[in-house]
Parts: structure tokens; C-alpha cells; sequence
């Protein structure tokens, strides 16, 4: 695999022959909607069967590893005739590694309402699909959702169905209040406990997503203690649990979203754990990417420390924001697909820029009304950074928020460095 970052002149067909690869496959792999119009800095994912580099001048093993996703000592291990990293010179050619880092489980979000074309081309690259939500209600009843044709489609895929569960309330929004009156009171969560199984047996879920947010920090231990009861009323019937984290760099961070979320308590019962590693930039924040790989590795750092790794599935966002400029608090940025992003920058005559601190693509452009924007999303180069974080921990996964809308990069990379396991 390479990631070709396009540069001013580049067309499909000179990409094409400088990786002796067809057109017709990059257009088919990357599914370009326009492959005569490419964008400067777009990225275009290359699976080429032809493992041997020539090195340019001023390339390093550091580069080549990197643009090709392995390490360099991977590299080494396969030209053994370059004694140091620094005995390379322009034209010498080298073999490239393929094998890749393991098999990881792959977890992904859907609404009831996701276009079943875009869910039948993911399921094949997905372990888990978490069908977001059933709403807890204040008696231990649950709020349903439309979910059949889902799972139906899920098991054809040998994708393990998971039930969400979350303390949303009327206007949208995960209430505190709602959590509290769950986790206050016993004959409520048995209510819930007996509605979730009867829910998990008809509905034929493989497993429960717990997904409670904004929980008051004085709730911590209560919410600890309902993780372990529902651990201990699903696991004898055969059905994992798994729960949804707020991103946390240590176990004392205060904060509402954060303070209730027991990392090493959750490790410990649940069996899987998602990190919501997105979100940095968000609908109302100031431009800066979603995702930033510097601040996410931070999160694990901490996660990794107090819970086993192999249970971690780490989160990665399936979107992007555009921002107006100047920025102005409140005024909300508009959520976009990553394909999305590339077809704005096309529109706008805009060149794609990459953040080497946060590993995140971004660009400026100005609309039809002279208004200038600020747009940050996620490009192959940023899905292998983050791929990277879960070979670097020996992470369990990933978890994808949300599959609505298709990113193909995102499968290539991933499948060309991970085998995905299935667990039907």
C-alpha cells in the first residue's frame, strides 16, 4: 500500500504509471467521483503488488516506512544488505514489507436510519455493529428503535449485533437527571436488567453497549456497581458487555463528562471498552481537528495503563466540520463526510493541507458569498496515524463513529494492516 498525497499536476494516469498500477483499479479502489479533477493534497491509497522502491533523493528510512505503513525495522529485516539507516543513496531499490500487524475487531455505530446500500459495502469489514439507541426511561422501560433489517443484515455478514443503551432524554440531549434516577434505585434497574435481556433473546443481539454519559461525579460508584450487576446478568446467558468512555488522560480528571467514568473499573468487568477519541474539535469549538492524533495517543496512554489493551477498541471519527471564519462562539460548524471535505475543496479551488502535529488533513476556501471557511477531517494519511496508535498498544480495535456515510480509504488502509476477526 502507498498513500499518494496529489501534487499540482498529478493526473490518475501519471499516478497510475509511477506505481505501474491501472487507472481503473485506483479509480475503482479509491471510488473517485471525479478522478479527472484531483485536488492538490488529496490522498489516493495505492495497492500495489509491486513491493520494490527506488529511494529518491532526500528520502530516509523514516519517510518510506512511513509513507508505506511499516516500520523500519521491518524494512531492515528484508535488505539486510543496508547495515545503517543512514547507508541509503538515490536509486537504490529496496523491498517493502507486506505482512501485516495482526487481526484486530472492528466496531462501528449506526442509527436505525443508515442507507442499507452504505451498510451492506461496511459489514464485511466490521466485528461489531452497535445500533444506536434504545433510550432509558425513567421507570426501567426502554424507548424502542427500528433495528430488524439491521441485524438481519448484520448476521448475513457474520457481524455481531450490539443493543446501545443510553440516558438520553426528550430533547436529545444524555441527562444527568435520567442516570441518576436509574442508578439510584434497584427495583428500577431490575426493571431495565429483565427489559434489556427480553430485548437482547427476541431481538437476537450478541451483546450490550452501555453508552451513559454526563453522569454526575457522585454517581461514580453507583454507575460501577449497575456495570457489574448487568455484568453479572448477561455474561451467564451468553451476551458481552461493552461501554462507551468519556476520553480521559487520568483517573482524577474533573469534569462532568469524565469523573463518573471508572477506567480501571470498567476494564476490568466490561469486555470491551470504547474510548470516545474524538471530539477536540466539535460543532461548537473552535476550528482543529476532530481527531487529533496528539492528544488521542494521550488518552491511550492513560487507558492502556489501568486497562487491559486487548479490550480497547479505540474510537475514530467517520466525519469532518466546516467552519465559518472568524470563528464566533456558538455559531455552530456543519458536520461533513471525509469524501465530502475532498469534493468542497474541489469545488472551491482549494489545496489540501496536512497538520503534522495532530496528523490531520485541513484547508481554507472561501464560498460563493465571500465568507471564508475552515474545514478538518480525516484523510487515509490521518486513518494510519491512528492505526498506528493501535499497533503501537497492541490495542484490541477501533470504533467507529458513525458509519453513515462511506469512506473507502478508510477500509483500504485498514484492511491492508489489520486482518478484521469474526466473532458468528
Amino acid at each position: 500500500m502507498v498513500i499518494h498525497v496529489v501534487k499540482p499536476g498529478d493526473s490518475i494516469y501519471s499516478i497510475a504509471r509511477m506505481y505501474n498500477v491501472s487507472p481503473a483499479k485506483i479509480i475503482r479502489d479509491n471510488e473517485l467521483t471525479n478522478p479527472n479533477n484531483l485536488v492538490v493534497g488529496q490522498t489516493i491509497v495505492v495497492l500495489d503488488d509491486n513491493k520494490r522502491h527506488v529511494i529518491k533523493l532526500g528520502e530516509s528510512l523514516y519517510m518510506i516506512a512511513r509513507k508505506y505503513g511499516v516500520s523500519i525495522d521491518d524494512i531492515l529485516s528484508l535488505n539486510p544488505e543496508i547495515k545503517s539507516q543512514s547507508l541509503i543513496y538515490p536509486g537504490q531499490v529496496i523491498r517493502i514489507p507486506t505482512k501485516k500487524h495482526g487481526t484486530i475487531e472492528v466496531n462501528g455505530y449506526v442509527l436505525p436510519n443508515i442507507d442499507m446500500a452504505v451498510l451492506k459495502k461496511t459489514l464485511p469489514h466490521l466485528t461489531y455493529i452497535a445500533i444506536f439507541s434504545y433510550e432509558v426511561q425513567p421507570d426501567g422501560s426502554l424507548k424502542g428503535i427500528n433495528d430488524e433489517e439491521i441485524i438481519k443484515a448484520a448476521k448475513e455478514e457474520r457481524v455481531a449485533p450490539l443493543m446501545v443503551i443510553t440516558n438520553l432524554d426528550e430533547s436529545g440531549g444524555f441527562s444527568s437527571d435520567l442516570a441518576r434516577t436509574i442508578l439510584s434505585n434497584e427495583d428500577v434497574q431490575e426493571n431495565l436488567l429483565n427489559n434489556i435481556v427480553s430485548t437482547l433473546d427476541s431481538k437476537g443481539y450478541s451483546g450490550l453497549d452501555i453508552d451513559f454519559e454526563f453522569v454526575y461525579p457522585e454517581d461514580r460508584e453507583k454507575y460501577n456497581n449497575f456495570l457489574i450487576k448487568t455484568v453479572n446478568k448477561l455474561r451467564p446467558l451468553g451476551y458481552s458487555v461493552t461501554t462507551a468512555l468519556a476520553p480521559k488522560l487520568s483517573g482524577d480528571q474533573k469534569g462532568l463528562l469524565y469523573e463518573a467514568h471508572d477506567y480501571p473499573v470498567h476494564g476490568k468487568y466490561a469486555d470491551h471498552v470504547v474510548p470516545m477519541t474524538y471530539e477536540w474539535g466539535y460543532t461548537y469549538s473552535e476550528p482543529m481537528a476532530v481527531a487529533p492524533v496528539n492528544e488521542v495517543r494521550r488518552v491511550i496512554d492513560y487507558a492502556a495503563s489501568v486497562i487491559p489493551p486487548e479490550k480497547i477498541l479505540m474510537g475514530i471519527p467517520n466525519y469532518g466540520y466546516d467552519w465559518m471564519l472568524p470563528y464566533e462562539q456558538g455559531r455552530p460548524a456543519r458536520a461533513i463526510s471525509n469524501t465530502e471535505a475532498v469534493d468542497i475543496a474541489r469545488r472551491n479551488n482549494a489545496a489540501i493541507k496536512y497538520n503534522e502535529r495532530s496528523q490531520s488533513p485541513y484547508f481554507n476556501y472561501y464560498d460563493s458569498d465571500r465568507q471564508l471557511h475552515e474545514v478538518w477531517f480525516e484523510d487515509a494519511r490521518s486513518i494510519l496515524a491512528k492505526m498506528q496508535v493501535v499497533k503501537d498498544y497492541n490495542l484490541g480495535g477501533v470504533s467507529y463513529w458513525t458509519l453513515a456515510r462511506y469512506f473507502p480509504q478508510n477500509w483500504l488502509v485498514l484492511e491492508n494492516l489489520y486482518d478484521v476477526r469474526k466473532v458468528l
